[in-house]
């Protein structure tokens, strides 16, 4: 499981990379943006992130684990996608930013700010897996989602902050760690550990 689990996180790792220099390209076009639209870019992936989440932990966890009780899907599901989602988007995001000391920071917590939309998204995305579970989803569509997700929250706290060399390297580095473990626990370890009794396969969602 461990060998398993630390080669998947290595295996990730180039992806991540890949969307927190996206993630970068991203911020220098949307640098003029104000703070309100931010904001509500934040609420269109962050849910995204959530739905493809939820849908990718619940796929993995019926596919490894032999009549799984329906309890333990929704839970590993909707759990796993709002805690993870909740912790690259918003958490991580912030911790960063409270360190860096951006001037705008505030934590969105997107299962409370708004959780009459996240909720049902990550409902959604556990139903939908149930139904048809399938885990060959380009993992670089997650890695892009959950980097913009945690992009925008980054962006926010820097709302009319002049960004230099310096700071864009900082927001790389945030960037990769805030998409990078979450998102392998995600849809990787959260639920091989729960199907521990099953054979452990290769995660089958890291293609281009």
């Amino acid at each position: 499981m461990i060998r398993t689990i630390f080669k998947e996180l290595k295996n990730h790792a180039p992806y991540t990379l890949m969307g927190a220099l996206i993630g970068i390209l991203i911020a220098v076009l949307l640098k003029n943006i104000s703070e309100s639209l931010t904001f509500k870019l934040f609420y269109v992936f962050h849910p995204l992130h959530v739905l493809l989440g939820a849908f990718i932990t619940t796929s993995m966890y019926k596919l490894h684990k032999k009549n799984p009780n329906i309890i333990k899907v929704f839970l590993v599901g909707f759990i796993g996608s709002i805690g993870v989602a909740s912790l690259s988007d918003s958490i991580l995001p912030f911790i960063g930013e409270t360190i860096l000391h951006f001037p705008h920071r505030e934590l969105h917590l997107g299962f409370i700010e708004k959780w009459y939309i996240v909720n049902p998204i990550a409902i959604l995305g556990v139903i939908l897996a149930t139904k048809k579970p399938f885990t060959k989803l380009p993992h670089s569509l997650h890695i892009f989602i959950s980097t913009s997700a945690s992009l925008l929250h980054v962006m926010m706290s820097i709302s009319g902050v002049v960004i230099n060399i310096a700071l864009y390297f900082m927001i790389v580095f945030l960037l990769f760690l805030s998409v990078w473990l979450p998102c392998c626990f995600s849809d990787i370890v959260l639920p091989l550990l729960f199907a521990s009794d099953e054979k452990i396969k290769h995660c089958s969602c890291c293609k281009l």
